[in-house]
């Protein structure tokens, strides 16, 4: 049993059609074929999608992939339109390219943890890429690695894939042209947030094609989704980073924690859905989502 039961409708937006809902975004296309990608304020973990919502979430992640997508833009061009969006849905949403996706979620690593901390205690290496010994939680790596996963149906894991198995799929010159971008991008993003006191751990990109596929210096590759985000993101604060250790982050770890502590009452692996969320971790993973953006740009979304 999944948690996407309980995704909510999505909301009916005149002259736009639905035409997906995710764990965080609903979708939907217009007459031109143009989509309107609406961030909502729902929350997920161990691939539940919460019966709680966090303020201002969907806001943070439009605004800071928009940003990014601004910081980026003389790397790879991204899907962006518009932003005349319509009034119910403005400041989390945007107008974008309908674009050919590709299967694969494109990820970055420069320290070592999570997925990838687990595969290299068991094997030595990430995706493939073999690592030096003695590593810890947390270590920064000798440089940054692409280590893919296969995109999963929703309310599964995605998989841990090789570059090699990337090439089966998608053709050898689009695998490496997708790892040049990917590294590019993530070296970029990370001197960014480094000189202003933010880790970036590691993230994971999405790319597709204009339906044309015409082809460009880049194999015709846009940057697409969110972006550099606290949901697709691991940003650590510089200054508590310590390897050894799990590391104080600006994402959803204060939902993670609660829900896995003895004050939540829930076992995740019962395939029960998880309890509401109490308003301290609400009010303390909105806080972190908002420095991040705040820390990240230099901007506040309000006073």
């Amino acid at each position: 049993m999944t948690g996407l039961a309980n995704i909510p409708p999505a909301p009916v937006i005149p002259e736009w059609n639905h035409v997906y809902s995710g764990k965080v975004r609903d979708l939907y296309r217009d007459a031109n074929g143009r989509m309107l990608v609406v961030a909502s304020d729902r929350i997920s973990a161990f691939d539940w999608v919460l019966p709680t919502t966090i303020p201002d979430k969907g806001r943070i992640l439009t605004a800071l992939s928009l940003w990014w997508f601004e910081q980026l833009a003389d790397i790879v061009p991204n899907h962006v339109i518009s932003l005349d969006v319509p009034a119910s849905v403005a400041g989390r949403s945007m107008i974008v390219e309908s674009l050919d996706m590709l299967p694969i979620e494109c990820v970055a690593r420069g320290y070592l943890t999570g997925s990838g901390l687990a595969d290299y205690r068991a094997t030595g290496a990430v995706c493939g890429v073999v690592l030096p010994p003695g590593l810890l939680d947390g270590s920064r790596l000798p440089s940054p690695i692409f280590t893919p996963a296969t995109k999963a149906e929703l309310g599964e894991h995605d998989e841990n894939v090789s570059l090699s198995e990337v090439a089966a799929r998608v053709g050898t010159s689009t695998a490496n042209e997708l790892a040049r971008l990917t590294l590019a991008v993530y070296e970029r993003a990370e001197a960014i947030a480094r000189d202003r006191g933010v880790l970036l751990a590691d993230t994971k990109f999405e790319f597709g094609r204009r339906p044309s596929g015409a082809a460009s210096a880049n194999d015709g590759l846009v940057l697409a989704d969110e972006v550099l985000t606290p949901d697709s993101s691991r940003f650590w604060p510089a200054d508590d980073w310590e390897p050894g250790r799990p590391q104080p982050s600006f994402d959803k770890q204060f939902v993670r924690d609660w829900l896995t502590s003895p004050a939540s009452g829930w076992d995740r692996h019962a395939g029960t859905a998880p309890p509401p969320l109490p308003s301290d971790v609400v009010a303390r993973t909105r806080d972190r989502y908002a420095e991040a953006y705040r820390r990240l740009t230099g901007l506040r979304l309000w006073d």
